[in-house]
């Protein structure tokens, strides 16, 4: 396990900036990729818990939603990037996105791809709930994979185990993997951190990185943050009794590294 400080400029490589909860900024040479972009301080019933992330300097090329949860797809946030980007969208959300103007969206169901120049997202099965609630629509969630120039890059959204997780994607060189929620307790269709361990075990990234932690929390329901970096340092210290070859990356909300090539 490594904890890593704020990035430093100046690297080369593929660079991941870990903006809190689901929503990554990655640089992958070829194309710049937004995730489930959650950029505000509220939504809903839930309140930022860690610093307000500053948003990418410039569009992304591309935007990926993995389903219609509202704090893995929040609209005010998505209408600040979407617009200028490729966006890619569960299959079976497009009259949604339509609805909010969003009507340039790219639907794509597993095993489905969608090339932008050098880079190329492919998406994945997810076990996890794609109903927004509280009255739908529902659309199924999905993860993806991102291939450019020969390096491959897992986002699995959030999702439980499932079968054809073992190699998916291989060889991984990163895996952004959910190890927890976003309250108390997890429901079904999650991963905990012993079963994004067990994930790891399955991808064999050469790094992987938690998200879906200590970042977003229930209004009223305070922990400390030893608390909230709980879920990450377990999943850490999971991979590593398990003698896997995979180097775990903690980033504190707001930080970022470059993986060399």
């Amino acid at each position: 396990m490594t904890d890593v400080p704020p990035l430093a400029p100046g690297h080369g490589g593929t660079t991941v900036r870990f903006l809190g909860h689901s929503t990554f900024a990655l640089d992958l040479g070829a194309a710049t990729v937004l995730t489930d972009p959650v950029l505000r301080s509220r939504v809903l019933f839930l309140r930022r818990t860690a610093p307000r992330p500053a948003p990418p300097p410039r569009p992304p090329t591309v935007v990926l939603v993995s389903h219609l949860h509202h704090d893995h797809l929040d609209l005010p946030s998505l209408a600040g990037w979407a617009l200028q980007s490729v966006l890619l969208v569960p299959r079976g959300s497009e009259r949604l996105f339509r609805r909010h103007g969003f009507s340039h969206a790219v639907p794509l169901g597993p095993g489905e791809a969608h090339r932008v120049g050098e880079l190329t997202v492919t998406a994945t099965p997810a076990r996890h709930s794609g109903r927004r609630e509280p009255f739908g629509p529902t659309a199924e969630a999905v993860g993806y994979v991102l291939e450019a120039r020969g390096h491959r890059v897992y986002f699995a959204g959030d999702t439980d185990l499932f079968a054809s997780m073992r190699g998916l994607g291989a060889p991984l060189d990163l895996a952004l993997l959910p190890v927890w929620g976003w309250g108390p307790r997890l429901g079904a269709g999650h991963l905990d951190p012993v079963r994004a361990a067990e994930a790891v075990a399955r991808l064999r990234p050469r790094v992987a990185i938690p998200m879906h932690w200590g970042s977003l929390g229930v209004i009223g329901f305070w922990q400390r943050p030893a608390q909230r970096r709980g879920p990450a340092r377990a999943f850490a210290a999971g991979v590593w009794r398990r003698g896997l070859p995979t180097d775990v990356r903690v980033l504190a909300p707001g930080t970022g590294l470059t993986l060399v090539e």
